[in-house]
């Protein structure tokens, strides 16, 4: 359609200028007043006005504004308020069958001892 600003090797970068090209363009068209203005600017930077109403279309979804630059890293969860409580009854949970497997034990052994007293 038209040259973005700048140009980089990756095209991540080139869609984001070519977004923000467009919004640039397009408040220049806001802050036209005068007849013949829009025309001027228009073929200024090589454009048809066709373009002018997609893009305002895009603006108005939002789809422009989505592709400025974002804050980067890790997104921050929400923590669950949960997850602590699952944690401690996991805990109590190994702790208890620890405590059966030693009853057990100790039960096959009674058994064992009964039996050889019969």
């Amino acid at each position: 359609m038209f040259a973005p600003i700048l140009k980089y090797k990756k095209e991540k970068h080139v869609e984001i200028l070519q977004h923000l090209n467009k919004l640039r363009i397009l408040q220049k068209v806001d802050k036209c007043s005068e007849p013949g203005q829009i025309g001027r600017l228009l073929r200024r930077e090589g454009l048809y006005s066709s373009h002018l109403t997609t893009w305002r279309r895009a603006r108005d979804k939002g789809v422009l504004q989505a592709m400025k630059p974002r804050k980067r890293g890790r997104k921050l969860k929400e923590r669950n308020p949960l997850t602590s409580e699952v944690a401690r009854l996991q805990k109590e949970n190994r702790k208890l069958e620890n405590k059966l497997k030693q009853a057990e034990l100790i039960i096959e052994a009674q058994k064992k001892i009964l039996s050889f007293w019969e």
